[in-house]
């Protein structure tokens, strides 16, 4: 089976929260047409994307939603219960502590990392928290393969390189620097001035664009 590509993953994962929408709202069915408005994107990406699950819809009633969630979810789910580090308990660590807590069944942040003596030895929004110089220890005993870095720039590289030492092999970086890992290690990147930036443009008048005149 072909790696289905970041993106693909991205749309599908955002499907199936609409579709968890519609559900609620008591929606059997759904077509192409009415995901993609959902989404922002043609009813076309939609059935291409959807293929990937293995599931097609009936041009008559168009996709079962319960089925459709099922099969989403049977792609991009992990099997079982995985657990999560966190590196970094400021204050993006420590809302993204408050967030995950009971929120899903299957992700769980099981152990968090400081350097900070005031915060580690303790449990924060119901997670152990350690001293960072523990960090490839802990994490290789649990089996721990996902990070979330939530470090100062300077810190960055130095806790990623123990993440990789522990066994992870996926990050999600809050930290505002590039991360060098080996190709193995998947990196997600969180830059949110970057992101403000991005919105300020478009949110903006087009001052960059040249009137052309004739």
């Amino acid at each position: 089976m072909s790696l289905i590509s970041e993106k693909t993953i991205e749309r599908l994962i955002l499907y199936r929260g609409l579709l968890l929408q519609a559900n609620h709202e008591s929606e059997s069915g759904i077509y192409s047409h009415q995901l993609g408005r959902m989404a922002g994107f043609t009813p076309a990406q939609v059935r291409r994307d959807l293929m990937q699950v293995g599931y097609t819809g009936s041009p008559a009633r168009g996709y079962d939603i319960a089925k459709l969630i099922q099969s989403i979810s049977a792609l991009v789910d992990p099997a079982e219960k995985r657990e999560i580090a966190l590196a970094g308990i400021g204050s993006i660590g420590r809302a993204i502590l408050a967030y995950f807590q009971g929120r899903s069944s299957l992700l769980e942040i099981t152990a968090a990392f400081d350097t900070d003596p005031e915060k580690t030895d303790r449990v924060i929004h119901g997670c152990r928290c350690y001293p960072v110089d523990r960090l490839s220890e802990i994490i290789l005993a649990r089996g721990i393969r996902t990070g979330i870095l939530c470090v100062p720039s300077g810190a960055a590289q130095s806790v990623t390189d123990a993440f990789v030492a522990g066994g992870v092999r996926g990050i999600l970086n809050y930290a505002p620097t590039r991360l060098i890992v080996p190709p193995d290690v998947y990196v997600e990147n969180r830059d949110m001035i970057m992101a403000v930036e991005k919105v300020v443009y478009f949110s903006g008048p087009r001052t960059g664009q040249r009137k052309e005149t004739g």
